[in-house]
C-alpha cells in the first residue's frame, strides 16, 4: 500500500477526533461567578458625604461622590510633582514590580503549553544501521550478504481525545491562575503606590514636627532667659527655674527620635524606588506641598468587589478551584488515545522515500482506570475540599474589603472633625501661653502655671501636626480600600494578557 493511504486516513480521523474532543462535554461543575454583596452602606446610618472642614492646610472639607470614577493615577489629585515623578521611578524601578511581571508571563506560558494538548503530537524520526550478522544466519537485507546497511526513516503521531473535558478543564483552572497572578500584579502597583504616597506623606508629617519643636525649643528658651532674669532680682525660685530647664531639655530630648523616623523614611522611599539609602533622592516633602483633593470617590460594596485586587484574586483562585474538580473527575473516566506512524526504510538512504520502502500504522487505544488504592477517588475528593475552603477564603476576603472600606470612611470622617477641633484647641492654647508670658512679666501669674499653659500649647501644637497628616493618610488608604483605578491604567491590556514582558 502506498504511503499516501495512511495519510489520507489519518487526516479526516485526526480532524473528526479533534472535532469530537473541543465539542464534547466537560465533566465538573461549570463556573458561576458568586453573587455580590446586596449592602448598599458600610454602617447601619448612612456615612455623611461631606466632612468637617478647618482653616488651616489640610483642612478642606471633603466630599464623597458616588458618580466620581477613580483615576488610574490617583495620586496625581495631591498635585504634586516630587510625588508624581517619585512613584513613577518607583514603578519603573521597584523590583517587586518586575518580579510581578515575570510571574505573570510565567503563568500565561503554563496555559499556552496546556493548549498544546488540543492538538495532535507530531515526532519524526530517523536512524541508520549498519549490520553484520553470522555466516549461517539469513541476512535482513535483500541478499545473502552478511554486512548491509539500514535506513528508517518515520513520522509518528499521537493524539489523546479530550472526551470529558479533563484538557480542557486544566486550561480553564490555568487561564484562572493566570489571571489571578494579573491581579497580583495590581495588588503590587497599588502597594507600591500607597506606600510611597504615604512614605511622602509621613515623611512631611515629620518634618513639620521637627520644625514645630525647634518652634516649641525657642519659645523655652526665651521662657526660660525671662525666669533666670527674674531670678537674678530674686523674684523667681531656683526651682522654678530648674522646672523650666527640665521641661526644655525633654523638649530637646524628642528631637534624635524625630530626625531618625525621618532618616528612616526618606530609606524607605529609597528603597521602594529601586534604589540603596546612599544614593540621593532630591524630593523633598511637607505638608503644605501636598494638596487634599476636595472630592473623593465612594463605591458601593457591589462594585468594590469588582475594583479590588485581593477579592478579583481570592475569585479567580476559587474559578481555578472549581475547574480542578473537572479535571479530577475526568481522570478517572476512559482514556482514547489514536497513534499513527507512516515512513519508509531501505538499505541505501536515497532510496528511502521510493516506491515500495513505505510503511504504515494507525491503530487507538482506550484506557480505563480499575484499581489503584482509592487514589483518583481521593483525590476528586480532596479537588472538591479545595473548592470549598477557595469559596470560604472568598467570603472571608471580600468581608475583610468591606469592612476595611467602612473602617477607611470612618477615619475619614473622624479625623476631619479630630483636625477641626485641634485646629480650636491650638488657637486657643497658643492665645492662653500670649497672655500668660504678659501676666508672668507682670508678676500677675505664678510660675507653676506658666509652665502648664505652656505644655498644653506643646502638645496642642504637635497634635495639629499629625492630625493634618492623618487626613492625607486617610485620603491614601481610600484609594488602597477602592482598588486603586487599575483599570483605568493605559497598559491594562497587556498586563491581562501577560504581554508587559513579551508576547508568547
Amino acid at each position: 500500500m502506498k504511503k499516501t493511504t495512511f495519510r489520507h486516513s489519518i487526516r479526516p480521523l485526526l480532524a473528526w477526533s479533534i472535532a469530537v474532543a473541543l465539542a464534547g462535554c466537560a465533566v465538573g461543575p461549570n463556573y458561576k461567578r458568586p453573587q455580590a454583596p446586596e449592602a448598599t452602606e458600610y454602617a447601619p446610618a448612612p456615612i455623611a458625604h461631606d466632612t468637617a472642614s478647618g482653616i488651616g492646610p489640610g483642612g478642606e472639607s471633603q466630599h464623597l461622590l458616588q458618580s466620581m470614577d477613580i483615576p488610574g493615577q490617583w495620586w496625581t489629585l495631591f498635585h504634586s510633582e516630587p510625588l508624581n515623578a517619585l512613584i513613577d521611578d518607583a514603578l519603573k524601578h521597584n523590583p517587586d514590580v518586575e518580579a510581578a511581571h515575570a510571574s505573570l508571563k510565567v503563568a500565561w506560558e503554563a496555559v499556552y503549553a496546556q493548549r498544546g494538548a488540543y492538538f495532535p503530537q507530531v515526532n519524526a524520526n530517523a536512524n541508520s544501521t549498519r549490520t553484520d550478522t553470522a555466516n549461517d544466519v539469513a541476512s535482513g537485507a535483500a541478499s545473502n550478504a552478511s554486512l548491509y546497511n539500514l535506513t528508517t526513516a518515520q513520522v509518528s503521531v499521537s493524539y489523546v481525545l479530550d472526551l470529558w473535558g479533563g484538557n480542557r478543564r486544566q486550561v480553564e483552572s490555568l487561564v484562572a491562575q493566570a489571571n489571578q497572578q494579573r491581579y497580583q500584579l495590581e495588588a503590587t502597583y497599588l502597594t507600591l503606590t500607597s506606600n510611597v504616597a504615604n512614605a511622602a506623606i509621613e515623611e512631611a508629617s515629620l518634618r513639620a514636627q521637627i520644625q514645630t519643636t525647634h518652634e516649641i525649643i525657642e519659645a523655652q528658651t526665651r521662657i526660660l532667659d525671662t525666669l533666670q532674669r527674674q531670678r537674678t532680682l530674686g523674684d523667681v525660685s531656683d526651682a522654678i527655674v530648674a522646672a523650666q530647664v527640665t521641661a526644655l531639655e525633654q523638649s530637646r530630648a524628642t528631637l534624635p527620635p524625630l530626625d531618625k523616623q525621618l532618616a528612616q523614611q526618606r530609606d524607605l522611599l529609597a528603597t521602594l524606588t529601586g534604589r540603596t539609602p546612599d544614593q540621593r533622592i532630591d524630593a523633598q516633602f511637607t505638608l503644605d506641598s501636598l494638596q487634599l483633593p476636595s472630592d473623593l470617590p465612594l463605591s458601593l460594596p457591589a462594585q468594590l468587589v469588582e475594583q479590588r485586587p485581593d477579592v478579583r484574586m481570592a475569585e479567580e483562585q476559587l474559578h481555578s478551584a472549581s475547574a480542578q474538580v473537572g479535571v479530577a473527575i475526568a481522570n478517572r473516566l476512559p482514556n482514547v488515545q489514536i497513534n499513527g506512524s507512516f515512513g519508509g526504510t531501505s538499505e541505501k538512504a536515497s532510496q528511502v522515500f521510493s516506491a515500495g520502502s513505505g510503511f504504515w500504522s494507525l491503530g487507538a487505544s482506550v484506557t480505563q482506570p480499575l484499581f489503584d488504592g482509592g487514589t483518583l477517588k481521593h483525590k476528586q475528593r480532596g479537588a472538591e475540599a479545595a473548592y470549598t475552603q477557595a469559596a470560604a477564603q472568598y467570603r472571608s476576603t471580600v468581608l475583610q474589603a468591606v469592612q476595611n472600606m467602612a473602617d477607611t470612611l470612618h477615619a475619614i470622617d473622624a479625623d476631619a472633625q479630630a483636625l477641626a477641633a485641634n485646629e480650636r484647641a491650638e488657637r486657643a492654647a497658643a492665645h492662653s501661653l500670649d497672655v500668660a508670658k504678659r501676666q508672668l512679666a507682670l508678676g500677675d501669674l505664678s510660675e507653676s502655671a506658666m509652665l502648664s499653659t505652656e505644655l498644653a500649647w506643646q502638645q496642642t501644637a504637635l497634635a495639629l501636626v499629625q492630625a493634618r497628616a492623618a487626613r492625607y493618610a486617610d485620603t491614601v488608604a481610600l484609594f488602597q480600600a477602592l482598588g486603586g483605578g487599575w483599570w483605568h491604567r493605559k497598559d491594562v491590556e497587556d498586563v491581562a494578557t501577560g504581554r508587559t514582558e513579551g508576547s508568547h
